[in-house]
């Protein structure tokens, strides 16, 4: 028996042809294609985007750029569209050959606009006290303080853990008459929950956001005050920028052997107590943030206790820059 179907009619239909190698070919690269756009990651395709506007805004083809970048067209061409993850070193010499820096290159916002670029070509390479003078001259003009012949009469206290702030803090407040605010502890207010579960819940981004906040309403409520302030909180450049602007900032200042046997002391090991180099990492953090400490507006070595004669030192120097010119 044929297996050939017979329609009623008697018409035995004819199999359809089948594709010829270079159609079968197109189609499966059309598939290819499809597929590739469906799992294509959004970062890798704006960053092929931003490529692409690079090349076209320098007036190059993409065949001078994987010249000067020392790539294949085709691995440039992948880059572009999206396809595949390219290495450090190849992102390297596309910006080199774009001429542009890997912060550019990787979508940072001080690169989004005309005008942002031009104030980072205007202060790059500056140093150090240039760059503090364009800081408050900016901040003025904004509107946001840190540049007045007067003092804030809010004294923050910043630095390490172990560095003195609570106790310091506190002596200092009594002695000015105005309020101490612990700022961890307004913190945990805001959240209703200790910081170490803040961190374990919801994470160091949520923690920097009630962070801010407690620093924003410290200083709405307090003209005046003493405030200490988490060793972190220089980590974040927008909340730091604000305290810089509203207060008149001291970093209490210590050695890492200090650091670490008041805070062992304290019964207190965090956040080195999951390491087993607790010194090294201590020395590490301390390396990392010294740079930001270092803005404060005055600062007291605190590693020679006895406590009394660090206050006074303490004392004078903040009355001495709280006093009124004149």
């Amino acid at each position: 028996m044929s297996s050939n179907i017979v329609h009623s009619h008697g018409y035995t239909p004819k199999p359809a042809p089948r594709p010829t190698p270079k159609l079968a070919r197109q189609i499966a690269a059309v598939a290819a294609a499809e597929s590739a756009d469906e799992d294509k990651h959004p970062a890798l395709v704006a960053l092929g985007e931003r490529v692409r506007n690079l090349r076209a805004r320098r007036g190059m083809t993409r065949k001078a750029v994987a010249l000067a970048a020392d790539v294949s067209e085709r691995h440039l061409a992948n880059l572009e569209y999206g396809i595949g993850n390219a290495s450090y070193l190849v992102l390297n010499q596309v910006a080199g050959a774009l001429q542009c820096s890997l912060a550019e290159l990787n979508g940072d916002f001080t690169t989004a606009s005309p005008e942002w670029l031009l104030l980072r070509e205007l202060l790059d390479h500056r140093d150090e006290a240039t760059l503090r003078r364009a800081r408050i001259a900016i901040g003025e003009l904004l509107g946001s303080g840190g540049g007045n012949a007067m003092r804030s009469p809010r004294v923050a206290l910043i630095g390490l853990r172990g560095a003195g702030k609570s106790t310091l803090g506190q002596m200092l407040a009594d002695d000015l008459d105005v309020p101490f605010v612990e700022l961890s502890r307004e913190i945990e207010k805001f959240a209703g929950c200790s910081i170490a579960e803040i961190q374990a819940l919801y994470g160091m981004n949520a923690y920097r956001r009630y962070e801010r906040r407690a620093l924003e309403e410290a200083i709405q409520i307090h003209a005046e005050a003493v405030i200490a302030t988490p060793g972190g909180l220089v980590s974040d450049a927008a909340t730091f920028n604000l305290l810089l602007a509203h207060c008149t900032t001291v970093w209490l200042q210590a050695d890492p052997e200090h650091h670490m046997r008041r805070v062992a002391a304290q019964g207190d090991m965090r956040p080195m107590a999951a390491s087993a180099e607790a010194m090294e990492d201590l020395k590490r953090i301390l390396a990392g943030r010294a740079a930001f400490y270092s803005k404060a507006d005055l600062m007291v070595d605190t590693s020679d206790w006895p406590l009394d004669t660090t206050f006074q030192t303490l004392r004078r120097i903040v009355r001495e820059a709280l006093r009124p010119p004149g």
